[in-house]
């Protein structure tokens, strides 16, 4: 599983992926770590999906989400990956965008277990992760170093077909495009003002973080990265 170069990598989006890869067509979705619910609209207006229950472990996000009154096709709830609410067989695919590495990797097994139970024989579970790299990755490593989670997320997913509990059906490796119209102060209010993490940020790495920032704003004020991301997609044995 080795990653190509950058320079090759087409540019490209989780949602783009999803409806290319994904059973969408009536289908029954689950996302494990929805957050601030971007793609899960994409996802709930833009696909023809029966229903998709969107799951987060961050109550305040969560609370947030529950305020969401337009989608009548998504369910908010709060919850994990070791602890799924749904029925055993009863998902056709499990979407997990950035959040695998957010699970402790303690719970990795249950996390797995949970995946293969709800999912219907033959589902699929998506999983997007960072690779670690990048200019972007440069940033976010100053306050959050993240190379080791990240590890354990992929060993964690090879053990899971090493296993044999699930089989791998595609690797895709692609760039993501992260904008930020109004520059660093965008920055600042949706990554380090993430409600799920406290970076515990002193005065001086903030001017660090923000000088490292603002190096990639462009005239216009705003600026944007290409992010190397790994998509693994595993399948539930049909038998």
């Amino acid at each position: 599983m080795l990653l190509q170069s950058t320079a090759t990598l087409p540019i490209s989006s989780d949602f783009e992926l999803i409806g290319k890869y994904l059973p969408v067509n009536n289908s029954d979705l689950i996302e494990l770590g929805c957050g601030a619910a971007y793609t899960t609209r994409l996802i709930a207006e833009k696909l023809p999906i029966n229903h998709l229950l969107a799951l987060e472990v961050d109550t305040i996000q969560h609370d947030k989400n529950c305020n969401i009154s337009d989608l009548g096709n998504v369910t908010f709830d709060l919850a994990g990956m070791q602890s799924i609410p749904a029925d055993d067989n009863s998902i056709d695919a499990i979407i997990m965008l950035k959040s695998l590495h957010h699970v402790p990797a303690n719970l990795y097994p249950q996390g797995f277990a949970e995946a293969l139970r709800v999912l219907k024989p033959g589902g699929l579970l998506y999983i997007s992760e960072p690779v670690f790299d990048g200019e972007f990755n440069e940033i976010i490593r100053l306050f959050n170093d993240e190379q080791i989670v990240r590890q354990q997320a992929f060993d964690a997913i090879v053990t899971a077909v090493e296993s044999r509990h699930f089989e791998l059906v595609e690797e895709i490796h692609f760039l993501s495009e992260s904008r930020f119209v109004n520059g660093f102060e965008d920055f600042n209010h949706r990554i380090l003002g993430a409600t799920h993490s406290d970076f515990n940020i002193s005065e001086d790495l903030f001017e660090i973080i923000k000088d490292k920032f603002e190096q990639h704003i462009s005239t216009d004020g705003s600026a944007f990265f290409h992010n190397p991301m790994r998509v693994d997609i595993l399948k539930k044995p049909l038998l």
